[in-house]
């Protein structure tokens, strides 16, 4: 995967506060090029416009959730080496195992913690 300054990644969540920290916290790590979604329909319709190398989502979203981004992403020979990681604030849901059989790459539990975030993005992409 891309370096650090060249790595395009997009953020899905339907929480204005969830992309904006996430943003924040990529940028504090050097990401370059970071852009926002929210929700699955809207992620799907910006990655065919300009494609990313990985996606951060958030499961539980009104419209198209996390899963079934997931699921379209990894049908669709165009995107479906683009990494993923799946976000959610409840650690033991049967969809996150659901997700891991679908090709979740990493899971990022909420609250976001920087040390968690690296360690998911160095795993997809090397060291940071």
């Amino acid at each position: 995967m891309a370096l650090r300054r060249d790595l395009r990644i997009l953020v899905v969540d339907d929480m204005a506060i969830s992309r904006q920290l996430l943003v924040q916290m990529l940028e504090q790590i050097g990401i370059g090029s970071v852009r926002t979604a929210s929700d699955g329909g809207q992620a799907l319709s910006a990655l065919r416009a300009n494609p990313a190398d990985l996606v951060i989502c958030d499961l539980d979203m009104p419209g198209m959730d996390g899963l079934t981004l997931l699921r379209r992403l990894r049908a669709d020979r165009r995107f479906c080496r683009i990494g993923f990681i799946l976000t959610s604030d409840n650690e033991d849901s049967e969809r996150i195992a659901e997700a891991w059989h679908a090709g979740l790459d990493r899971f990022l539990p909420k609250p976001f913690e920087m040390h968690r975030l690296v360690v998911c993005l160095e795993a997809l992409s090397g060291r940071i």
